[in-house]
C-alpha cells in the first residue's frame, strides 16, 4: 500500500531540520489560539460580537467540523511529505483540542464530555487521515480517489439534503466548500468532472448515514 501511495506523489525536497521543528511549533501554537479564540467567541453573547460576525453566526461555524478539516487538508497537502503531513495535522489538534477544552473547563466553568471525546478521538486518528490526504494532491486515479473522499465529506458537512431538496448550512461553510474544491483542482477538465461527480455520489452516500 505504501509503495502504491508512493507512486502517486513523491516527497518534496527535505527541508531542513531546524525549519521542520519551526514549522511545526508554528502550526501548534495556531492551533493553540484557534482552541482559544473560537471557545472566547463561543462565550460571548451575540449582542457583544461584531454585527458582521454575529450575523454570519460565526461562533456555531467554529463549532462545526467543516473549518477544522478545511484547515487540517490544508496543512496536509501542503506539507513536504506524508509523514510530516500526519505530523503537523496532529500537533494542530493536540494544539487546538486541549486550549479550547481547558479554557471550556477553567474559564467558561463547564466541561462538554461528550463533545469532547468526539474531539479526542478525531485527534487521534488525524495522523493516519492526514498522511492519506497528502496524496490529493498527486497524481493517477488514487489522488482522484482521495480528492473525493475529501470533497464528497465537505459537501455533506456544507449541505442539509435529502431526495427532493437540498439547503446551504451557512454561508461560510459554502466559502470553505468553494475554496476546498480550489485546492485540489486540477488543470484536467476530465479529471475534475470525474472527481466532481464521484464526490457527490459519496456525499449521498454519506447522507444515507448522517442525519442532517
Amino acid at each position: 500500500m505504501i509503495s502504491f501511495l508512493k507512486n502517486t506523489r513523491y516527497n518534496e525536497s527535505k527541508l531542513p531540520i531546524k525549519k521542520q521543528v519551526v514549522y511545526t511549533l508554528v502550526i501548534m501554537l495556531i492551533g493553540i489560539f484557534l482552541g482559544i479564540f473560537s471557545k472566547f467567541l463561543d462565550c460571548k453573547a451575540g449582542n457583544e460580537l461584531p454585527y458582521i460576525m454575529h450575523k454570519l453566526d460565526v461562533t456555531n461555524f467554529l463549532g462545526r467540523f467543516a473549518i477544522w478539516i478545511f484547515i487540517a487538508v490544508c496543512i496536509s497537502i501542503y506539507s513536504h511529505t506524508a509523514l510530516r503531513a500526519s505530523l503537523n495535522v496532529f500537533v494542530f489538534f493536540v494544539g487546538m483540542v486541549p486550549s479550547y477544552y481547558i479554557y471550556s473547563k477553567y474559564i467558561a466553568g463547564f466541561l462538554p464530555i461528550r463533545y469532547a471525546m468526539i474531539w479526542i478521538c478525531f485527534t487521534i486518528v488525524s495522523p493516519l487521515l492526514a498522511y492519506i490526504c497528502w496524496y490529493a494532491k498527486g497524481r493517477g486515479i488514487i489522488y482522484i480517489i482521495i480528492s473525493m473522499g475529501i470533497i464528497g465529506v465537505m459537501f455533506s458537512l456544507t449541505f442539509s439534503y435529502g431526495l427532493w431538496y437540498i439547503d446551504i448550512v451557512s454561508i461560510l461553510e459554502l466559502i470553505v466548500f468553494i475554496l476546498t474544491i480550489i485546492i485540489l483542482f486540477r488543470k484536467s477538465i476530465k479529471e475534475t468532472i470525474i472527481m466532481l461527480v464521484g464526490a457527490l455520489i459519496i456525499a449521498f452516500i454519506l447522507g444515507m448515514f448522517i442525519v442532517h
